[in-house]
């Protein structure tokens, strides 16, 4: 018998990109983020936090509305299947927070840049009054192996 402590929450990465570094973690059409979102659920998640641009080193800059785009076609996914799971969109940029917490409730912004990249972001996290994540980086994923020393 497994025992889980009703406060421990699990989450679930969903990466809607074809180059996230944790392979089995990439869904990108819309039957493969079905088929991984009913599985994260079988698995008992809690919790699916939505990426839809690489932040792995080296990894190339996807535009505001590619990322968007696939972050949408994530989260229609992830309430068609669970319509009650709490969705966490793992974004820097404030126009791909917005559109999604404009359209679905039970989000949590999760921002890798901690709002440093997108001054805004605090803005609309604060006028949807959804939770935040404030993360850290250096640099972007182009230049972040480059800035690895800190004093």
């Amino acid at each position: 018998m497994k025992i889980i402590s009703p406060h421990r929450k699990v989450m679930s990465i969903l990466n809607v990109t074809p180059d996230s570094f944790f392979a089995d973690s990439r869904a990108e059409q819309q039957g493969a983020i079905r088929s991984r979102v009913e599985q994260m659920m079988r698995e008992g998640a809690d919790i699916i936090d939505i990426g839809g641009y690489s932040t792995r080193p080296g990894a190339q800059d996807v535009s505001p509305e590619e990322e968007c785009q696939r972050v949408l076609l994530g989260a229609s996914e992830v309430r068609s299947v669970a319509p009650d799971v709490t969705i966490s969109i793992d974004t820097f940029r404030s126009e791909v927070a917005e559109a999604v917490l404009r359209r679905y409730e039970r989000v949590i912004i999760n921002d890798v840049s901690g709002g440093e990249r997108d001054r805004r972001m605090a803005e609309v996290v604060a006028h949807y009054a959804a939770p935040m994540v404030v993360m850290h980086s250096r640099g972007t994923p182009q230049t972040m192996q480059s800035l690895t020393a800190y004093g």
